[in-house]
């Protein structure tokens, strides 16, 4: 039977579902103001885009959310509740605003369900994993999923991946060794197993290799409807094996959660390792200079650990360290 497990870390929460011995899927909820799907927030509309179909809110956080329709009553200035339907999503140079409506009438504002409600609410069993028990996260990979979000390549010299997120769609590029009979349905495989595993939601473009039939077309299509669980929506494999898939999106996946903030993604890494490292007490965090600093900023992540640990946290710079490359002693 699948089981999630269930991190409450400092600064993070992680959760990853595990089937049959393999992590199948994996998520990361950060601390921060940031709407999330499935709230309720108060707001201000502040401008009209189109007009009667299209604005733009600004909650009373600050953040501004895209939404449509505009009711016809409502006007600007006026201040309104909205539904969030999708989170804002990480790009390079901007962020695309998270997405909503007006709230129907009668709704009040109410956080979204964190992720451990999101996790119960999927009848799944729930295994929680303190900091002072076996690193299970660790036993089912996390770290070398981490690190294939990062760098956007998975798998092995026979069929391997390369994923690229773009404003448009993420296009996962297939190659290898293999001959086009097997390293079409190979791929296919992998990249339903990696779409999955990351989170990669909206439209998404698999470039599979150039088969010579329709007959390994369809196998290799197979390959996705196996792994990649509904809902989703895929066009059928082309001449050219390329097949596109939509699934719904309502959150960034890994890859755009990681790269958004890479300093701050591995100064979470590291505080997971430091609150996990050794029997409590008093610790040494020893990391890039920029990593130092960013710690020193962050002072509650600081606090809660120490507190945790129930010891001091030291934090000393090093330059001659890469920024992935911190230790604890």
């Amino acid at each position: 039977m699948a089981e999630w497990l269930y991190e409450e870390g400092v600064g993070e929460a992680r959760a990853a579902l595990i089937e049959k011995g393999r992590l199948v899927e994996a998520r990361i909820e950060r601390e921060g103001a940031q709407a999330r799907a499935g709230a309720v927030a108060q707001g201000r509309l502040i401008r009209t885009v189109i007009p009667r179909k299209r604005g733009i809110v600004r909650l009373d956080t600050g953040e501004e959310i895209l939404i449509e329709p505009i009711p016809p009553k409502v006007a600007e200035g006026a201040q309104v509740l909205v539904e969030i339907w999708r989170e804002a999503i990480p790009e390079e140079g901007r962020s695309k605003l998270a997405t909503g409506r007006i709230a129907p009438p009668g709704s009040k504002p109410h956080p979204a369900p964190s992720l451990l409600q999101q996790l119960r609410a999927s009848g799944a069993p729930i295994t929680p994993c303190p900091a002072h028990e076996e690193d299970r996260l660790e036993a089912h990979g996390w770290s070398e999923l981490l690190e294939e979000a990062m760098s956007g390549e998975v798998g092995s010299e026979d069929a391997a991946l390369r994923i690229f997120p773009t404003p448009a769609m993420v296009l996962i590029d297939i190659d290898g060794s293999l001959p086009p009979a097997q390293l079409g349905p190979k791929g296919a495989k992998l990249a339903a197993q990696a779409i999955r595993r990351m989170g990669i939601s909206g439209s998404i473009g698999i470039d599979l290799p150039t088969m010579n039939n329709k007959d390994e077309r369809i196998i290799a299509a197979a390959q996705i409807d196996k792994y990649l669980p509904l809902p989703f929506e895929r066009t059928a494999v082309n001449g050219f094996g390329f097949v596109q898939i939509i699934r719904r999106r309502e959150r960034a996946s890994l890859i755009e959660l990681l790269r958004a903030d890479p300093l701050e993604s591995a100064a979470l890494a590291l505080l997971r390792r430091a609150e996990r490292h050794g029997s409590i007490g008093a610790i040494t965090i020893t990391a890039a200079p920029t990593l130092i600093d960013r710690l020193y900023k962050r002072r509650e992540w600081m606090d809660r650990l120490a507190q945790r640990r129930g010891g001091a946290v030291a934090l000393k710079a090093d330059a001659a360290l890469a920024i992935s490359a911190g230790h604890v002693a």
